[in-house]
């Protein structure tokens, strides 16, 4: 494939995660055009945001931390998207709901949200790709092969709603930047990389349901706040991993409503249930966790697939400059947003 980096490239990224985004945008910044492929219809990956009548849900990413400099760096020059949550300092719950860290014990390190909710961040940073560059949302990459009119690049076959399908062409080099079990199919499908495919079946993720509750009945003047003082907790139930009032993030509208991240033990023995008994099984969980028996006005549910690495790669990305491919993701480093951020900054500037 023809990849001079002293000249501008067409490049494709698939996946407008964080990873995704930030490998676009820093290489739109060096001159180069993007097209950026996103099979959902909104960025963000799982920093992902939920909306309903009484507010929203960060339904994938609760919070993030950052350490890397770089990072940091990037933080701080969109304060108007990212804010400090306190989350009354994050709580370990037993099974009966019970705190089991001192109260107020000091939290280690910031605890950081987008705002007005947890895709702004990386919608925002998206708003950088400028035309010619430009992003494919609700279209799904199913093929990656050598373009059938322009020796020496790539083309990608795609599909959109209602079964559209399409062929985007040209293209000097194409980046994947989606779960490693979505890129690994996707490779063997397209009959490439083959020992990248051998090194992804190292990488092991692990699936999360998540429930939604709101509660508007806790906004009347006799109700001011519903169940427990914390905001935020680990939890040792067997069913839960993770609980958050959405409420008491910055940015956020007053309506008591509740996020909660079902265990991956659990989430993976269940990961074929009906979404009605999921959302049964972990409201009688919330119930007993938080103390609070009030009926919600409103219940929802999300599963993800690969929510949570276990396992990582263990290098922050893979390329091949002969070939013009790419790989990255936070599962390459981790789980954490900033590792999605390192691999996608580092395989761009392995590009560059």
């Amino acid at each position: 494939m023809n990849k001079s980096p002293r000249t501008r490239q067409n490049i494709a990224i698939i996946g407008a995660g964080m990873a995704g985004v930030t490998c676009a945008r820093t290489l739109m910044q060096a001159g180069h055009t993007i097209t950026l492929f996103e099979k959902s219809a909104d960025l963000g990956g799982r920093m992902a945001t939920r909306d309903s009548a009484f507010g929203s849900f960060d339904h994938g990413t609760q919070y993030f931390t950052a350490r890397d400099p770089r990072f940091v760096m990037a933080l701080e020059t969109s304060p108007t998207l990212v804010k400090r949550w306190s989350a009354n300092a994050v709580q370990v719950i037993d099974e009966a709901g019970l705190v089991s860290t001192p109260p107020g014990a000091p939290v280690s390190e910031a605890h950081w949200v987008g705002v007005p909710d947890m895709r702004s961040l990386v919608a925002g940073w998206a708003q950088d790709l400028k035309a010619p560059s430009q992003i494919e949302l609700q279209t799904r990459v199913t093929l990656i092969e050598p373009d059938a009119l322009k020796p020496g690049h790539w083309q990608l076959r795609t599909e959109g709603p209602d079964d559209a399908r399409h062929v985007f062409s040209g293209f000097n080099a194409v980046l994947i930047a989606i779960p490693s079990g979505q890129a690994q199919s996707l490779l063997q499908n397209s009959k490439l990389a083959e020992p990248w495919i051998t090194s992804l079946d190292a990488v092991q993720t692990a699936p999360c349901w998540t429930l939604m509750l709101a509660f508007p009945q806790a906004m009347q003047p006799d109700l001011s706040i519903l169940g427990p003082q914390w905001s935020a907790a680990r939890s040792k139930h067997h069913r839960i991993a993770w609980l958050a009032r959405e409420s008491s993030k910055p940015g956020r509208s007053p309506i008591e409503r509740w996020t909660v991240q079902a265990s991956a033990e659990w989430s993976q023995e269940h990961l074929q249930d009906d979404p009605a008994r999921v959302e049964a099984k972990l409201l009688k969980a919330f119930a007993e966790v938080t103390g609070i028996h009030a009926e919600p006005s409103h219940v929802d549910s999300h599963r993800w697939l690969y929510a949570k690495t276990f396992k990582p790669l263990g290098q922050s990305y893979l390329f091949n400059v002969d070939q013009g491919l790419g790989l990255c993701g936070d599962w390459c480093l981790g789980y954490r947003v900033e590792d999605a951020y390192i691999s996608g900054l580092d395989l761009a500037l392995a590009v560059l």
